[in-house]
């Protein structure tokens, strides 16, 4: 992670701006220059390479004799998710971007962007937040002059094969820094799968995709919906199939050739136990019964819940809970020893 903590402001953001300029050569200007605090978190994913990053309002550029000059042949997909961006594409009108919406661009093409942040929690200046990935045009199968039809859009991440998409990027962003290599070039196929699945339908050009790749935005878009489902008791692999309009077949040979061998209800029960981990845990839902979680993960026996996740973590629900509950706080441990003095006078006088 590159981050601007330590830098004074002029040194903060020609920091920032010469970063910039060597991932994708561009120009740089901002209002906040003299107060600028920044972070870009980088990670290389095989083919393409993923990217956070938060800053102040900017106004950034490539312009005809920047292309000239250097023309890496790339493509910049950003989805915001805070802040507003207006992006000019070479002469045409203005489009303006929004938290949820993802942006195109290319290294090829002419563009200027302004980017306004948001005030940010605690009372802090405006702040972008984004995240996004770098990926050569080549690696996209769909041809160039068809691309064109796509950069400087506004493209939703709120539904569709791109609201998939836009969690994928968030989650990966979460977890990036902890992916071994291997992980990481894997994922990075999944997300350029992904990108050129969304892509192609934006287009209406699914047929250009190659069956492989359409085979692995298939599974995604499949556990995505598991992943959304989990409350309920009856998911099962003939209703994923048929919420998918394929064979239950046809998705176990999905399964066993894109997931690692794992059957599809495997994977089913697999986050059904992971999201009860992870809600037992969860000190907002201390409160919740032990039983009540099992439901809400789709396994409303409690028996049955208690011996699935026993087996799979090694502790019954209810001892998951007691490990992870908080102990007291030193302001309440001292109320219930003030409470505890105050009976055993109490008992005392009545002695007396």
């Amino acid at each position: 992670m590159l981050q601007g903590e330590g830098l004074s402001a002029k040194d903060g953001f020609e920091c920032w701006r010469d970063g910039l300029a060597r991932r994708r050569e561009c120009e740089a200007t901002s209002a906040h220059a003299h107060d600028f605090t920044w972070q870009v978190r980088l990670f290389e994913l095989g083919p393409v390479v993923l990217v956070g990053s938060s800053f102040p309002s900017a106004r950034f550029w490539r312009t005809e004799r920047m292309i000239r000059r250097s023309d890496q042949e790339l493509c910049y997909l950003t989805l915001l998710t805070s802040g507003t961006h207006a992006l000019r594409r070479g002469r045409e009108q203005v489009e303006t971007f929004g938290a949820g919406d993802f942006s195109l661009v290319d290294s090829s093409t002419p563009h200027d962007a302004r980017m306004f942040g948001d005030r940010a929690p605690g009372g802090s200046g405006p702040e972008v937040v984004g995240v996004g990935i770098d990926l050569p045009v080549s690696l996209l199968p769909v041809p160039p002059h068809r691309m064109r039809d796509l950069l400087g859009r506004r493209l939703s991440g709120r539904e569709g094969t791109g609201a998939l998409l836009a969690q994928f990027l968030l989650g990966l962003e979460r977890q990036a820094a902890a992916l071994q290599p291997a992980e990481a070039s894997r994922l990075g196929t999944v997300v350029l799968d992904l990108m050129s699945a969304w892509i192609a339908g934006e287009l209406d050009a699914e047929r250009t995709l190659p069956p492989e790749a359409r085979q692995r935005a298939l599974v995604e878009t499949i556990r995505a919906f598991v992943r959304a489902n989990l409350h309920d008791p009856a998911l099962t692999p003939p209703v994923v199939a048929a919420a998918h309009h394929i064979s239950v077949s046809h998705l176990h040979r999905l399964f066993a050739r894109h997931s690692q061998a794992e059957t599809v209800s495997g994977f089913i029960r697999r986050q059904r136990l992971r999201k009860a981990h992870r809600d037992l845990v969860d000190p907002a839902l201390m409160a919740v019964p032990v039983h009540a979680i099992g439901a809400r993960c789709g396994i409303p026996n409690p028996s049955e819940f208690s011996r699935a996740f026993k087996a799979a973590y090694g502790l019954s629900p209810r001892e998951q809970r007691r490990r992870a509950r908080p102990g007291p706080t030193v302001e309440e441990t001292l109320r219930t020893g003030s409470e505890t003095r105050r009976a055993f006078h109490h008992r005392t006088a009545d002695l007396a």
